[in-house]
């Protein structure tokens, strides 16, 4: 089976809701703004969903939320089933070659008993949420149909409709936040103006603006372990009244489609969908966790699935998400740009070359981050010691010392056992990363290299 068209013709909601009146094994791919989204059905059921947005950023992320694994097996994760390195792990195995490289990793962490099938289950149906919620706002583009089969295990199957509705209160809520805010990728940044302090503002958690330094809307929810659209919630009259500014998505968050509303919605839509009893059954981690697995029917999940570490929101709190235009004040002018997060880390990184300290330094210092640089590999151990960094960024190639050696250096110390510490190097060669991991090196950095995919891996490691 091979189908096309166009999203001007069929819209994704549609699509989706054909498609789960069939009985076929379907995989669904639509292309737009330089992103690829993959739906897998089955007997009109979703069984995962992914797109080419940095979906190893959003398996992380969803790991992190729910607390499922520790930063040592995220990373042995991403080292392994990341895109660059998948091809030397998983070629030979054609029994993967037809899923998402992020599926596999899944698959991988129930083989190796990191997740069992609920955990995994609560994994999924949170990802197909995000990724459905993006798809759903695609408004031309191309599909195609295959029947393709997905010959990895599969792991549940979610109902399309119920998938579909809670995506839709999902979007909504996120739409009463514009114009000011238009994607949960936007980086809020934390301004100081006198004539913007106010009583009748909500006072912003000292910890909210520590991190306020570059990361998402997205990313924040997560370090801060709350809920995405109550973050934003709680920012949303700051960015009204000019205290938080937005800056736009970093690449290549920045091609998927912004959260604008149509004209035709409408707020009591939104109420009424909330007000809905649209959910069948209602997963608890902090409950399932203590009941023996036989005792879950995995393929009766629906959604909605809460974190373990996050309160369940009532329907009362959930109908509270979306914000009236009630605010009359515009927003003021702010000249002063002073930012208040204070620098709640330090990072030393060790290179030979000024140019590339320079540069990193530039990089972290501009988001608050405390920088040492070492140019002197060979009295790098004892300034390491010294200073005692919360991440170390490692030069591979250096005069006198070769990072594998200086990392087995750090590593053998009991002090910086845990200590992430990150190559920065050139070399491309999947030998070099898998090397890398051998000697304890927690990530790899490719020079040359961007802010965006610089933060990235600090987020990873420290948040």
């Amino acid at each position: 089976m091979h189908n096309f068209g166009t999203f001007t013709v069929l819209r994704p909601q549609s699509l989706l809701k054909q498609l789960s009146n069939g009985v076929d094994t379907t995989c669904l791919q639509a292309f737009s703004n330089l992103v690829t989204w993959s739906i897998y059905l089955e007997q009109g059921a979703i069984t995962y969903a992914t797109n080419t947005v940095e979906p190893f950023d959003r398996l992380e992320r969803h790991l992190r939320r729910l607390n499922l694994l520790n930063s040592e097996t995220r990373v042995q994760l991403r080292m392994t089933f990341e895109p660059e390195l998948s091809n030397q792990f998983i070629s030979n195995s054609s029994d993967l070659s037809s899923q998402s490289a992020d599926y596999q990793a899944i698959n991988w962490l129930i083989n190796k008993g990191y997740l069992d099938h609920a955990q995994a289950t609560i994994l999924i149906q949170e990802l197909v949420k995000e990724v459905i919620e993006s798809f759903l706002l695609v408004k031309v583009g191309t599909y195609t149909l295959s029947d393709r089969q997905q010959t990895v295990t599969k792991i549940c199957r979610l109902d399309v409709e119920k998938t579909l509705e809670s995506c839709q209160i999902r979007l909504h809520n996120w739409q009463s936040f514009a114009p000011q805010i238009s994607s949960p990728y936007q980086r809020p940044y934390l301004l100081i103006n006198s004539k913007l302090h106010s009583k009748n503002l909500p006072q912003l958690p000292p910890e909210l603006t520590n991190w306020m330094k570059g990361f998402s809307l997205r990313h924040l929810a997560v370090i801060m372990n709350q809920d995405e659209t109550q973050l934003a919630q709680h920012l949303y009259p700051h960015i009204v009244k000019g205290g938080v500014i937005m800056h736009q998505p970093d690449p290549p968050f920045d091609q998927l489609p912004k959260y604008q509303p149509e004209a035709s919605a409408s707020s009591r839509y939104t109420t009424a969908l909330l007000n809905r009893q649209f959910i069948d059954t209602v997963v608890e981690p902090s409950n399932f966790y203590a009941q023996p697995e036989t005792d879950l029917a995995v393929e009766d999940f629906n959604l909605v699935v809460r974190s373990p570490q996050t309160s369940p929101p009532s329907r009362q709190n959930l109908s509270e998400l979306t914000i009236p235009n009630t605010i009359n004040s515009a927003p003021e002018r702010v000249t002063t740009t002073t930012v208040t997060a204070k620098k709640t880390y330090k990072i030393i990184s060790v290179d030979d070359s000024p140019t590339i300290l320079k540069e990193i330094s530039r990089f972290l210092e501009s988001e608050n981050f405390s920088v040492v640089t070492i140019d002197d590999p060979l009295k790098a151990v004892m300034s390491i010691i010294r200073h005692k960094p919360d991440l170390i960024l490692l030069d591979l190639n250096m005069a006198g010392i070769d990072g594998y050696e200086l990392c087995k250096i750090i590593r053998n110390n009991s002090m910086f056992k845990h200590t992430p510490i990150i190559f920065v190097t050139g070399n491309k060669g999947i030998v070099d990363k898998v090397k890398a991991k051998l000697v304890g090196a927690s990530g790899y950095l490719t020079k040359p290299f961007t802010s965006a995919e610089l933060l990235k891996l600090v987020f990873m490691h420290l948040a």
